[in-house]
C-alpha cells in the first residue's frame, strides 16, 4: 500500500541536513519511505496515485510531522505497580526493596496486559520504537508473554531478555526468591534469539541480552551474556552509574568504578547501551566516547528516584551515543516520549543554565539518537529508504495556542500532547489521536483489574 502524506505545516526530517520543510510531503511505500520533500514538488506519478485513489493519503494541514520517537528504556510490567505507597519516596535501593516481592506475584496474562498499556501509552505519544527490559519471570512469565503483546500492538519492538542471578545470600539487592539459575538464563537467551531475532532492515522485532545491574548478576553472566550476543549479532543493556549507591557498591564489590566494570568486562562498543549513567564520571564519559557505548537517559526517573542530574551536556559533547527512555512506570509513573524529551531539555538547563539543550536537540535524542543507542540505522529520520514511522502532532490543540511562531520546538516547551498521527512501519495505528491497533477500554480494564491483583497477592 502506498501511502502519502502531504501539507504538513513543517515536515522535520532529522535527516542529515536536518532540514525542516514547509508544506512538506511523504510517500511511504511498505515499510519503507521512498520520497521526502514539499508537497509543491511531489513527483507527478505520487501526484497521479492520489487522484486515482489508489493511494492513502494524509492531508496534514496543521500539524508538524517527524521521525517516530524511540524509547530506549522502560521495565513495561511495572506499569501494573505506579504510584504504590510504600515505594513514593524512597531512592534506588529502598524502591526496589519495597518492590521486589510484589513483582515476584506477576503472572504470564500480566506481563501481557502490561505490555499492551505500556505500549498503548508511549505509541500516543508519538512513539513509535521501544525496548523493554524484563528481568523477572515467576510464576511462568517468559519473554514471549510480552512480545505476542507486542506484535498485537503494532509496535517497533527490542525486546530484552532481562535477568537477576545473585540474590541476597550472595551478596546481591534482589531477594533469592525472584532470581534466576544462571544456566537457565543463558539457555533461554539463546532459544529467544534464534525463535525470535530479526536482523534485517526495517525489522520489527529484535532480541537484545539484558542481565539487570551489576548488583544483580554475577561476573560470569555478564561476559557469558556478551560472549552470546557477539556470537549471535545482538545488542547487549544493562543499568549502570545511576546513582552514589549503586556507584558505592562496585567500589566495595569489584574494586572499580562502573565504567571500569563495565570495560573490564567488555560490555562497551557500539552494541551495548546503558541505562541511567547518572553518576558517570569524567573517565567514563571518555571511555563510552571512544568505544561508541550507549547511554539510555531517563531523567524523569532520575529525579523521581533523586539519583541526580546525568552528565548529559558532556555527555554529547564528548561525543557518547545519548537516547531517552521512560523508564519503567513504578519509578517514572509515565511513559510519555515527548513529556520526556520535555523533562530531559529542562533538566539540563537546572543543571548547566539555560542554553545548555534547546528543543531542536531533545528531538533529536529522542530520534536519531535512540536509533545509534539501539545500533540503528534505519529508524529515527524521514528520508528515501528508512523505515515507515512516522508521527504527527496537531498545533490547532489549546497547548500549544500562541505558539505558532516555531512549531517545532513548541513541541518539547509546551505541554507535550497525544499525538494525532501514527505511522509505524508503513501502517497507521494512531489516526486523529485514536489508537486502531487495539481497543483501548478493553486493555485498560484487564490492565486494572491485574494491578488490584498484583497487590492484593502480596497480602
Amino acid at each position: 500500500m502506498t501511502l502519502i502524506l502531504t501539507h504538513a505545516d513543517v515536515l522535520v526530517t532529522m535527516d542529515a541536513n536536518r532540514r525542516e520543510i514547509a508544506d512538506g510531503a511523504l510517500v511511504a511505500e511498505g515499510p519503507a519511505i521512498r520520497w521526502v520533500g514539499a508537497t509543491a514538488d511531489l513527483p507527478a506519478a505520487w501526484r497521479a496515485r492520489i487522484d486515482d485513489g489508489s493511494a492513502q493519503v494524509l492531508d496534514m494541514r496543521g500539524h508538524v510531522v517527524l521521525p517516530g520517537l524511540i524509547n530506549t528504556h522502560h521495565h513495561m510490567y511495572q506499569s501494573l505497580t505506579r504510584a504504590v505507597p510504600a515505594a513514593q519516596d524512597a531512592e534506588l535501593f529502598g524502591w526496589l526493596s519495597e518492590l521486589y516481592m510484589l513483582w515476584a506475584n506477576l503472572t504470564p496474562r500480566m506481563i501481557a496486559a502490561s505490555t499492551r498499556t505500556a505500549m498503548a501509552e508511549l505509541m500516543l505519544s508519538g512513539c513509535t520504537t521501544t525496548s523493554d527490559h524484563l528481568y523477572l519471570y515467576p510464576n511462568g512469565a517468559r519473554l514471549d508473554d510480552a512480545i505476542e503483546a507486542a506484535t498485537q500492538m503494532g509496535m517497533r519492538f527490542h525486546a530484552a531478555r532481562g535477568s537477576m542471578s545473585v540474590g541476597r545470600s550472595k551478596g546481591g539487592l534482589p531477594p533469592d526468591a525472584v532470581v534466576e539459575q544462571e544456566e537457565a538464563i543463558l539457555r533461554d537467551s539463546r532459544r529467544l534469539i534464534e525463535q525470535y531475532h530479526d536482523a534485517s532492515r526495517h525489522a520489527m522485532l529484535r532480541v537484545v541480552l539484558a542481565p539487570c545491574s551489576p548488583f544483580s548478576v554475577s561476573r560470569e553472566l555478564m561476559r557469558e551474556s556478551a560472549a552470546m550476543a557477539r556470537h549471535y549479532g545482538v545488542s547487549l543493556h544493562t543499568h549502570l552509574a545511576e546513582n552514589d549507591n549503586d556507584v558505592a557498591y562496585s567500589l566495595e564489590r569489584f574494586g572499580m568504578t562502573p565504567a571500569q566494570y563495565a570495560e573490564d568486562l567488555g560490555w562497551v562498543g557500539h552494541d551495548v547501551w546503558h541505562a541511567h549513567c547518572v553518576k558517570l564520571d569524567a573517565d567514563g564519559i571518555a571511555l563510552f566516547a571512544r568505544t561508541g557505548t550507549g547511554i539510555a537517559h531517563c531523567p524523569c526517573s532520575n529525579m523521581r528516584l533523586a539519583s541526580g542530574i546525568a552528565p548529559v551536556r558532556a555527555m554529547r559533547d564528548a561525543g557518547v551515543p545519548v537516547g531517552l527512555g521512560v523508564d519503567g512506570s513504578a519509578s517514572n509513573d509515565g511513559a510519555h516520549m515527548l513529556g520526556e524529551a520535555r523533562q530531559a531539555m529542562l533538566l539540563q538547563r537546572v543543571g548547566h543554565g539555560p542554553a545548555a539543550m534547546g528543543a531542536r536537540e531533545a528531538l533529536e535524542i529522542a530520534t536519531l539518537g535512540g536509533a545509534k543507542v539501539l545500533n540503528r540505522d534505519d529508524i529515527g529520520a524521514l528520508a528515501p529508504g528508512m523505515s515507515a514511522d512516522i508521527v504527527a502532532f496537531d498545533m490547532s490543540a489549546v497547548g500549544y495556542a500562541g505558539a505558532g511562531h516555531d512549531p517545532v520546538a513548541a513541541l518539547v516547551f509546551c505541554t507535550p500532547g497525544t499525538v494525532s498521527i501514527s505511522v509505524i512501519n508503513g501502517r497507521v495505528v494512531v489516526r486523529d489521536g485514536v489508537l486502531l491497533s487495539a481497543d483501548l477500554p478493553t486493555v485498560l480494564t484487564e490492565h486494572r483489574r491485574m494491578a488490584r491483583e498484583l497487590v492484593s497477592a502480596r497480602r
